[in-house]
């Protein structure tokens, strides 16, 4: 059995039936937008940012993140990467493709694993990184539901701080989920536990966005790729839980 759970598994063929039976499954093109925003700010060193474009890589080669993203290629999720740290910096990684078969995944995973950094502000711009996320996701007007997961491992320290972003009336039918990065192990006594649990509190109360959305952590950049598989299969899991597939009627 795999690492993941009997209720899992469960899970996935229940969003396969309900896609597969929904009745606009013919007529849809786009049964989710998602844009995944990676934190490259002064914070992060070089073999971190490996970690985390190599961790995004490793978790679209997982065979159930795989499986659970190409459960319906009549209408597939439609996947976006960019890279984030000061106000006016940002570099869109991966533009947004159709994921609608195996080898369209195994393109972007090349693409990542290719990918080398550059030099870009170092501060934490995390507030403005949502508003550039949600307009990423407005591009996608026709997808079912759109979601944004942004990764980061500190506060907000230059533009618009999130708890500053109070009326989000433009977030409006878009999730944002955080995926929260601790520090590595320490070379004498371990506090990870202590840090990323304040870091997880300020993503919960002022990132994260939408009845549905959740804070993944990592315990170091090593864990990434770990924490990235478990947080995909929530996000593409979550659908069918979070949101009604709508009918013709709806239309």
């Amino acid at each position: 059995m795999s690492k993941f759970s009997n209720t899992h598994c469960l899970r996935r063929a229940l969003l396969a039936a309900c896609l597969l039976t929904a009745p606009i499954a013919a007529e849809a093109n786009c049964r989710q937008a998602l844009a995944l925003a990676l934190d490259v700010s002064g914070s992060v060193d070089a073999a971190e940012y490996r970690l985390q474009l190599d961790g995004i890589a490793g978790a679209l080669s997982d065979p159930e993140v795989r499986q659970t993203l190409l459960v319906m290629p009549s209408a597939p999720v439609r996947l976006l990467v960019y890279e984030w740290s000061g106000p006016l910096d940002y570099r869109v990684l991966q533009p947004w493709v159709s994921v609608a078969d195996a080898d369209t995944i195994d393109t972007v995973i090349a693409r990542l694993r290719s990918t080398t950094r550059v030099d870009m502000d170092p501060g934490t711009a995390l507030g403005t990184t949502m508003q550039r996320g949600v307009a990423f996701l407005k591009q996608q007007p026709d997808c079912w539901k759109r979601t944004l997961d942004i990764s980061g491992d500190g506060k907000a320290n230059v533009g618009t701080r999130p708890k500053e972003m109070v009326v989000r009336t433009s977030f409006e039918d878009v999730t944002i989920n955080g995926l929260v990065i601790g520090a590595d192990a320490p070379d004498i006594g371990d506090i990870r536990q202590v840090e990323i649990a304040e870091l997880s509190a300020y993503f919960r109360a002022y990132v994260i966005h939408g009845p549905d959305a959740f804070v993944e952590t990592a315990l170091g950049f090593k864990d990434y790729q770990n924490a990235m598989t478990r947080k995909l299969l929530r996000e593409l899991d979550g659908l069918v839980f979070s949101q009604a597939i709508p009918t013709r009627a709806d239309q």
